[in-house]
C-alpha cells in the first residue's frame, strides 16, 4: 500500500507536489537527491533525524531505551525502515545493511561504532 506521509512533508519542504507526482522522485535524480537528504536531516514525529543519531547528538529517552533502541547504526536501520526490517530477530535485510554500512566505514577508514542492529529494538510508533 502506497504511504504518502514523507511524499507530503518532502513535498512542503522542498516545494514540489510529490504527492501527486511521486516517481519524480526516482526518475529526477536533482529531487532524489534532495529528498534523501532532506529523510536524512529532519526529525519525524518520534524520530530523531538519522544525522543527529550518526553525529552523537541524539540521546534516547528512557522509552527509547526500554524499546531497545539505543545510540548506533541500529537506530538508523530503525528509523529508515523499522517496521519492516527492526524487532524481529535476526533477518537478512538488516543483515544486509549492516554489510554495506560496515563497507563504507571500511573504505573510509572510520570505526562502525557499537549497536549496529536493530534486532531487539521495536519499531518507532
Amino acid at each position: 500500500m502506497f504511504s504518502n506521509y514523507n511524499y507530503n512533508q518532502a513535498g512542503q519542504a522542498l516545494k514540489l507536489d510529490l504527492i501527486n507526482d511521486p516517481d519524480r522522485v526516482a526518475t529526477d535524480a536533482v529531487v532524489s537527491f534532495k529528498t534523501a537528504i532532506w529523510f536524512w536531516m529532519t526529525p519525524q514525529a518520534n524520530k530523531p533525524s538519522s544525522h543527529d543519531v550518526i553525529i552523537g547528538r541524539w540521546t534516547p529517552s528512557d522509552a527509547d531505551r526500554s524499546a531497545g533502541r539505543v545510540s548506533g547504526y541500529g537506530v538508523i536501520t530503525n528509523i529508515i525502515n523499522g517496521g519492516v526490517e527492526c524487532g524481529q530477530g535476526q533477518n537478512d535485510k538488516v543483515a544486509s545493511r549492516i554489510g554495506f554500512f560496515s563497507r563504507y566505514c571500511d573504505i573510509f577508514g572510520i570505526g562502525y561504532g557499537n549497536n549496529l542492529d536493530c534486532y531487539g529494538q521495536r519499531p518507532f510508533a
